[in-house]
C-alpha cells in the first residue's frame, strides 16, 4: 500500500517530465538545428553561432560547403560569375588536399574561403586538442592553397556546444550557421524543390546553405540568383553581411544584432 500511494502521487509529474524529455530527444534527432535553437531558449548562457543577421536591408549571403566531390564546382563558379556574385565556400581540409586546384580556383574567382574542419568530425564529441587540430590544420591548408586567412568557421553537421565555439573563438574564428537550409544534399531535392525552399524562406539578413556537390544545386542556382536580383536583394559574401564591431549574438535566435 505504501508504494502504491507514492507511485500514484508521482505518476503525473513523472509522466510530464518523461514526455518533455522524449520531445526534446526527438527534436534533436529529427530536427537537430531546431533542437539547438530550443536549447538556446532554455539555456540563455549557451553560446551559439551566427544563424543570420538582424537587418532591414535586402541582402542575403549564400554559402557552399565542400566536403565531398567537386563535379559541379566549375559550373557553380561560372554561374556566380555570370550573375556577378561573390560568396563564401566552407572547405574541409581533406577536400582541399584532394581538390587543391578547385580550392585555388574558388579563391582566384574572388570568393571567400571559410573553414569547415579537417575531417568533418562531430566537433562536440572530440577533445579540445583534437578540435584545435581540426581548425588549425585546415587554416594552414587554406592559407597554403588559396592565400586567404580563414576567419569564418562552419561546424560539421551544424553541431556545436560551448566548448566548440570557445575553441573557434580562441583560434580567431567566428562561427557561422545558417537560417535557410536548401536541403540540396537530400535525394528528393530536385532543382524545383531547392528553388522553392530557398526563395520561400530567405529574408533580409539570411545566410543560405548549399553544397558544392549537391546533385541539383548547380541547376537550381541560376533561378535562385535571378529571383534575388528581380526582388532587389543583394547577394554577398558572409563577411560582408556581418557586423564587424559593437554586436552580440542573441542566444535564442542566433541573430547577430547591433548593440544600441
Amino acid at each position: 500500500m505504501f508504494f502504491s500511494v507514492n507511485v500514484s502521487r508521482y505518476k503525473l509529474p513523472i509522466l510530464i517530465i518523461g514526455t518533455i524529455l522524449l520531445i526534446l530527444a526527438l527534436t534533436f534527432i529529427v530536427f537537430p538545428v531546431l533542437g539547438q535553437k530550443l536549447l538556446a531558449v532554455v539555456a540563455p548562457n549557451r553560446l551559439v553561432p551566427i544563424y543570420a543577421v538582424d537587418t532591414d536591408e535586402k541582402v542575403v549571403a549564400i554559402s557552399f560547403d565542400a566536403t565531398w566531390g567537386a563535379d559541379y564546382t566549375s559550373v557553380i563558379l561560372d554561374t556566380l560569375d555570370e550573375y556577378e556574385v561573390k560568396t563564401t565556400f566552407f572547405l574541409c581540409g581533406r577536400w582541399i588536399e584532394e581538390y587543391s586546384d578547385k580550392a585555388k580556383l574558388i579563391s582566384d574567382r574572388g570568393h571567400e574561403i571559410g573553414n569547415h574542419s579537417l575531417t568533418h568530425p562531430h566537433m562536440n564529441t572530440i577533445s579540445s586538442a583534437e578540435r584545435t587540430k581540426e581548425i588549425m590544420e585546415t587554416h594552414k591548408l587554406i592559407k597554403e592553397h588559396t592565400g586567404q586567412e580563414g576567419r569564418l568557421f562552419r561546424c560539421p553537421f551544424g553541431e556545436y556546444n560551448n566548448a566548440v565555439i570557445e575553441s573557434c573563438h580562441a583560434a580567431n574564428y567566428e562561427v557561422i550557421q545558417w537560417d535557410v537550409d536548401s536541403l540540396d544534399w537530400r535525394e528528393y531535392a530536385d532543382a524545383n524543390f531547392i528553388f522553392n525552399r530557398v526563395t520561400n524562406k530567405a529574408k533580409p539578413g539570411s545566410i543560405v546553405l548549399f553544397h558544392n556537390n549537391g546533385a541539383h544545386t548547380a541547376e537550381a542556382l541560376p533561378r535562385i540568383l535571378s529571383y534575388f536580383q528581380e526582388n532587389d536583394f543583394r547577394v554577398v559574401k558572409i563577411s560582408e553581411i556581418l557586423y564587424q564591431e559593437n554586436y552580440y549574438v542573441d542566444p535564442a535566435s542566433g541573430l547577430q544584432k547591433k548593440r544600441k
